[in-house]
């Protein structure tokens, strides 16, 4: 069993609130760690974004290898995006098993159709149907039981947008029955996101899309609170944030040949943070104490 899983399961019985920023490689992992979150997630949009292609392409070991190099560089628990676990319910099955063996603390399964299409980024949804998504559900969660029984499932359902607030909830409420731990819907409007907590069987997750061009609202971490929320992934506000940037600087340095947004002594302290989060100066000492010290002599 992982660490990670029973970290994850107290945090939730303690009613922390997890607030969730979503990343795609170890330094961001460590720097969201460094500053005091208690967990973090990686999602199938910034993965897909991060490897230049879209999460609809990506294949099971591809997200898990990119989740695996997270969780071997964090102390915190990952939650990861399992997409529609890359197949029917068998397939779900070994889903579950290789996040598990790759240190994951827990995953969402949604009900859109394998393969993902491309065209779900402009907010077409290609649902399944709620016989095929229970069953899903019900596979993954036996299987978490023989392998984890820590390990989170987290019911995903994107039908609210397509088929309204009623058939999400039916779905999460289902999930739950079969085992699923939490749930995730995405609500359309206010109402929607007050109403969800108090009618879905299991604690909810708010999925915050900033830039979103569908109308969906965005809530600050108390408002998501005192609505009843026990999560928030934040889904792409370090992608778009680091890309906003690094757009910014490097035309600026195309354009001029210089950067002026840092002054150097910004990037002396920035390029020390770095080395800190990676722990360079632990790695000085080990080679003083052997190859270093060898040399020397």
């Amino acid at each position: 069993m992982s660490n990670t899983t029973l970290q994850l399961r107290k945090l939730l019985e303690k009613k922390t609130f997890l607030h969730l920023p979503s990343v795609s490689d170890p330094l961001q992992g460590r720097l969201v760690e460094s500053l005091g979150f208690e967990a973090v997630f990686i999602g199938g949009y910034v993965s897909g974004a991060a490897s230049a292609i879209t999460e609809p392409l990506m294949t099971m070991t591809e997200q898990v290898k990119m989740a695996q190099d997270i969780t071997g560089k964090v102390n915190i628990p990952l939650i990861a995006d399992a997409g529609a676990g890359w197949g029917d319910s068998l397939h779900t099955m070994r889903t579950v098993s290789e996040f598990i063996r790759a240190g994951v603390a827990g995953i969402h399964i949604e009900d859109q159709v394998f393969p993902k299409r491309a065209h779900y980024h402009k907010y077409v949804v290609h649902g399944i149907s709620r016989e095929e998504y229970i069953e899903k559900i019900s596979y993954a969660c036996k299987e978490r039981d023989r392998l984890d029984p820590n390990f989170v499932i987290i019911a995903r359902t994107d039908t609210c947008r397509s088929a309204g607030l009623d058939e999400a909830v039916f779905r999460i409420n289902a999930a739950a029955d079969v085992g699923a731990d939490l749930g995730l819907l995405f609500p359309r409007n206010l109402d929607d996101a007050v109403q969800a907590p108090k009618r879905c069987k299991i604690p909810l997750i708010y999925v915050q899309s900033r830039g979103n061009r569908d109308g969906r609202p965005l809530f600050s971490r108390q408002e998501l609170i005192e609505m009843g929320y026990v999560a928030c992934i934040e889904a792409q506000v370090v992608l778009c944030s680091a890309f906003h940037f690094m757009k910014q600087m490097l035309s600026e340095l195309r354009e001029t040949g210089q950067y002026t947004g840092l002054s150097n002594a910004e990037f002396v302290t920035a390029r020390q943070d770095v080395e800190d989060i990676i722990s360079l100066t632990e790695f000085y000492e080990i080679e003083a104490n052997t190859v270093e010290k060898r040399q020397a002599s």
